[in-house]
């Protein structure tokens, strides 16, 4: 009763403008619930208008349902007025044969709305009354929480202004009891954006999380959006975790990250703080792809290139196998392997050599095209795998030489390869190359002889992944402005030798980051 006086308090002064009110959802996450109500009233006058449609009973059985058809008591009509005039009268064999094609009629009328039940009406009536209000009601429960919240922060920070001795007594129990409903509040949001990520990815067909490679050729994308999303995560702040790949996600962490990259939302910026999240969404998504990135076609050369005495030519099978990947599988695994060599330097840290990555990561890289549980496959490959993972990442540049292809880079060159159009103005162009140079200076992605003159494919991407692309760039110069205005080093950009061009670039960005 108490609870629900002060909701009831907390909600009066957010009305009138008397108290601060706390937006837990995303902009993302308000669109896609706009959106589950839309598709729930159409789901519902959908379903509605075929029920309508049925000449059978809804719900009940077939013998039933085909009974109570009016095709089918037209077809005993008819074939009883035949049996009546009898088979001497041309109209009783006609009213005879007429039945009978009724009678079929009547049958696939019923097969039509039994296979019409099955594949929309059922679908239609479980999103729209059940599926989409059991998360709205997740709605409903996330914002009582966050009046609790609410209520209790300004409970609590009326408290700590006091000058009362009997209120000033309870700054601690009130503090406790925001944390404890702010902790109630990010589970139950959690929860909550998990079920809309999915419900929004579920709406279209092509927005699925585990999708097979060669659809990414088809889009004219490289690198998977999951994998190259993920990486580009952990490089910012996951190579100096303890235990990546290793050390479990929470669960509902995990589930929250999957569902937001099976709809390919913007909106990140939170599991950068969970590197463990998105470590453990890049294994979901590689253990989970309908064929391993070293391809089924190829298992048994690994295995045997794998089984070889003599390292020297062990190394050069593993290498040939290798060269024999399909060129998107090559790409992707050209561009994993890049990132956890990376991760490798940084073991002393991390506590990641390649042996203690090839094994968390291998089995989710290679595995058999048989029958049998996961455990069973591991057991019988897990040896074999690890040894070739562990040897991949080792000799990495040996393996993918970058003279053919690239190291890992940020997402950040890939806009830039597509901006580069012969629509785009001369100056603008150069005004990306200086912002490109200056990048590769500070090391935010390695150049090659591809990337360098910045002659590559255009790749083609949707407003969502562009949207993460321009934050992480400008996450990362902001970063590096910051440093050098902490440092008071006006000049710094001349002291690193920048080009003049790129000077320009940061400098004016100065005024953009402050």
């Amino acid at each position: 009763m108490k609870k629900q006086f002060n909701r009831m308090r907390q909600l009066a002064n957010q009305t009138v403008g008397r108290a601060e009110k706390t937006e837990v959802l995303s902009d993302d996450l308000l669109q896609i619930e706009r959106r589950m109500e839309l598709v729930r009233l159409v789901s519902h006058n959908t379903h509605k208008k075929l029920v309508s449609c049925l000449q059978g009973q809804l719900g009940t059985d077939t013998e039933k349902r085909h009974k109570k058809l009016p095709l089918t008591g037209l077809s005993q009509t008819m074939q009883e007025g035949g049996g009546q005039l009898g088979d001497e009268s041309l109209i009783g064999k006609m009213m005879d044969v007429c039945g009978e094609a009724e009678s079929r009629l009547a049958t696939e009328l019923m097969q039509h709305e039994l296979q019409l039940e099955r594949d929309i009406l059922d679908p239609l009536n479980q999103l729209a009354e059940v599926e989409i209000p059991n998360i709205l009601k997740q709605r409903k429960q996330l914002a009582k929480l966050v009046l609790d919240y609410d209520s209790a922060k300004t409970r609590w920070y009326q408290a700590t202004k006091s000058n009362n001795q009997a209120m000033a007594a309870k700054v601690d129990s009130l503090k406790d009891e925001m944390e404890e409903a702010l902790n109630k509040v990010e589970i139950c949001k959690d929860q909550l954006s998990a079920d809309m990520y999915s419900f929004s990815s579920k709406e279209g067909e092509h927005a699925r999380y585990y999708i097979l490679l060669h659809q990414y050729f088809l889009s004219n994308r490289e690198i998977a959006l999951p994998i190259e999303a993920c990486v580009m995560m952990l490089l910012e702040t996951g190579m100096k975790e303890e235990g990546l790949f290793r050390i479990a996600a929470g669960a509902s962490k995990l589930k929250k990250l999957k569902a937001a990259l099976d709809c390919s939302t913007s909106q990140l910026e939170e599991f950068y703080s969970d590197p463990h999240a998105v470590a453990g969404a890049l294994k979901s998504y590689l253990r989970e792809l309908p064929e391993p990135l070293m391809t089924f076609g190829l298992y048994d050369e690994w295995i045997q290139a794998s089984n070889v005495s003599d390292p020297d030519k062990r190394l050069q099978d593993l290498w040939v196998t290798c060269d024999r990947l399909p060129k998107t599988h090559k790409a992707n695994l050209r561009y994993l392997v890049k990132f956890l060599a990376k991760l490798a330097l940084d073991s002393e840290v991390n506590k990641m050599t390649p042996s203690n990555i090839s094994i968390v990561l291998g089995p989710n890289l290679l595995w058999p095209n048989a029958d049998g549980s996961l455990a069973e496959m591991a057991a019988a490959t897990s040896v074999h795998v690890v040894s070739i993972i562990e040897l991949v990442i080792q000799h990495a540049d040996w393996f993918f030489p970058d003279g053919k292809t690239s190291q890992p880079k940020t997402l950040l060159f890939s806009v830039l390869s597509e901006i580069r159009s012969d629509s785009v103005g001369q100056k603008r162009k150069q005004n990306y190359r200086n912002i490109y140079s200056a990048c590769c200076f500070i090391g935010m992605f390695i150049p090659d002889a591809h990337t360098s003159a910045l002659q590559c494919s255009i790749c083609s991407f949707d407003s969502a992944a562009i949207v993460i692309i321009c934050r992480i760039f400008h996450f990362n110069l902001k970063c590096v402005v910051s440093t050098l205005k902490k440092k008071k080093k006006k000049n710094a950009f001349k002291l690193m030798l920048i080009p003049a061009g790129c000077q320009r670039t940061f400098l004016e960005m100065f005024e953009i980051t402050k």
